[in-house]
């Protein structure tokens, strides 16, 4: 099959076989094959239904662009090598079904708005999988929180053990920050919700298009509003790479965490054996390999925003081939993405909490120190007073080589008189816990408060998702629009 490449197309000798194979982007383009199949079909229907190609020519181009995305949907779609893009595998396979009328494809459209269309249904439907995919690991958090209100651990600041919460607290923290970047996530979504079909190589078409059309085909509220400025537009993407980047951060947050916690040092937390891998020399050893890499991942998405940034930085307007080598970061985004929240969903439910080394890393009392001075604040000491007794009482407590929940009422009175028994009695961890009543804080209604609070958040973020139309739909409404 002869090439349609740039030079060919318009009547030249055509690219060096070489220069061509070097300066294809065909291998990357192949991922949004369907979203560059449905754009076209979406832009046939609307040449036919303008009058600006005969209706039998349009027809003809629909019905073939819809067969071929009925085979890409079943990954069985051909596409022949030897072309510099998509675009252009596309139009050549057209030829060889629809002979000359595949000539007619590209009236009123450049490459320049064609990929920026290609580009942007990818990055919607890509970040509607991905908003979906965490809401499911956020609603899996808030049913695994909600069973742990009770079951206490140290938190820590500094990596060092700092008050009593529920293991359900800590959950609900990473569901939240899980969800911060899911909205940006969402943001991206929308982002990339406009239509860039239409403005051609970059100042639109003198042919009377109907861009509104094209954009209700393909699901996208509204068209770009300046042809110039969307074809060198890429912040949809740099919004998509960064928000992939935002979801992979959280997730490695929540990986370290879970890393530390099954330590031998620290044993709060179990993994069985379906996520935890031995050692190839060490019989002892069960490694926490699923999050190391989970942490490791957010390697690739902070490699893919920096990547964007360096490509765009100080391109002049309009469109450059520069922008030919967004696709890697662009198109690797969501693969990572997805593949990250699908393997944190499947371990959630392997890892154990170890209920009884959580309150012994807890009986000694000194994570309830501060409780220790608010008690005192209840009973109209000063607060910075109230630290300087109890930590008086924690260096005499040191001193005395005892744990601070040993100490008795006598010798506490000693060091300050509102250290009395009602007063040390906030030391046990379970009673310092369920003290904080504060909004936000770690008492179990508060933390079912949380609970709900994330699954309405994961509920709002995924209706926002499931308004965007998949690929199937978009294919479905091309296919019954009157022509």
């Amino acid at each position: 099959m002869s090439t349609l490449a740039r030079t060919a197309a318009t009547g030249g000798e055509g690219l060096l076989p070489e220069l061509l194979a070097w300066s294809t982007s065909l291998d990357d383009d192949r991922v949004f094959l369907r979203e560059d199949l449905l754009g076209s079909a979406a832009h046939a229907t609307m040449l036919g239904r303008a009058g600006i190609v005969p209706l039998a020519d349009a027809r003809a181009l629909r019905a073939a662009l819809l067969a071929l995305d009925a085979q890409a949907a079943r990954g069985e779609a051909d596409i022949p090598d030897g072309e510099e893009d998509v675009h252009m595998a596309v139009e050549s396979l057209l030829s060889g079904l629809v002979g000359t009328a595949a000539q007619r494809l590209h009236t009123a459209r450049s490459r320049n708005d064609q990929v920026a269309t290609d580009l942007r249904l990818h990055v919607r439907d890509r970040a509607r999988a991905i908003v979906l995919a965490a809401t499911s690991l956020a609603d899996a958090c808030a049913t695994r929180a909600e069973a742990e209100v009770e079951a206490l651990l140290p938190a820590y600041t500094h990596r060092q053990r700092a008050q009593p919460i529920s293991f359900g607290f800590q959950i609900v923290a990473w569901a939240s920050g899980l969800l911060r970047a899911t909205e940006t996530m969402a943001f991206a979504m929308d982002r990339a919700n406009e239509l860039a079909l239409g403005s051609g190589a970059c100042s639109g078409s003198s042919l009377p298009i109907d861009r509104a059309l094209v954009a209700r085909l393909l699901g996208f509220p509204r068209a770009t509003r300046n042809a110039l400025d969307t074809v060198g537009d890429r912040d949809f993407a740099l919004d998509f790479a960064w928000a992939g980047a935002r979801v992979l951060l959280a997730l490695g947050r929540m990986a370290a965490d879970l890393v530390d916690l099954s330590t031998a040092e620290f044993a709060t937390v179990r993994l069985d054996g379906a996520i935890a891998t031995g050692s190839s020399m060490m019989p002892q050893k069960k490694n926490p390999d699923v999050f190391e890499l989970l942490r490791a991942k957010s390697a690739h998405g902070v490699a893919n925003v920096v990547e964007l940034l360096v490509l765009v930085k100080g391109l002049p307007s309009g469109y450059n081939r520069d922008q030919q080598d967004d696709r890697r970061a662009t198109l690797s985004t969501a693969p990572t993405v997805l593949a990250a929240l699908r393997a944190m969903e499947l371990s959630l439910p392997h890892v154990g909490l170890d209920a009884e080394r959580g309150r012994t890393a807890l009986a000694d009392g000194s994570t309830q120190a501060t409780d220790l001075a608010e008690a005192m604040v209840r009973k109209g000491v000063p607060f910075r007073e109230a630290y300087k007794a109890v930590g008086a009482l924690v260096r005499h407590a040191a001193d005395a080589k005892v744990p601070l929940a040993s100490v008795s009422a006598a010798e506490a009175a000693r060091i300050h008189p509102a250290l009395d028994a009602e007063a040390l009695a906030v030391l046990e961890p379970s009673r310092a816990m369920h003290a904080k009543t504060s909004a936000g804080g770690t008492a179990p209604p508060r933390v079912r408060e949380q609970v709900a609070d994330v699954r309405s958040a994961a509920a709002a973020l995924r209706a926002r998702a499931e308004s965007v139309p998949t690929l199937d739909v978009l294919s479905g409404r091309i296919a019954a629009e009157p022509l």
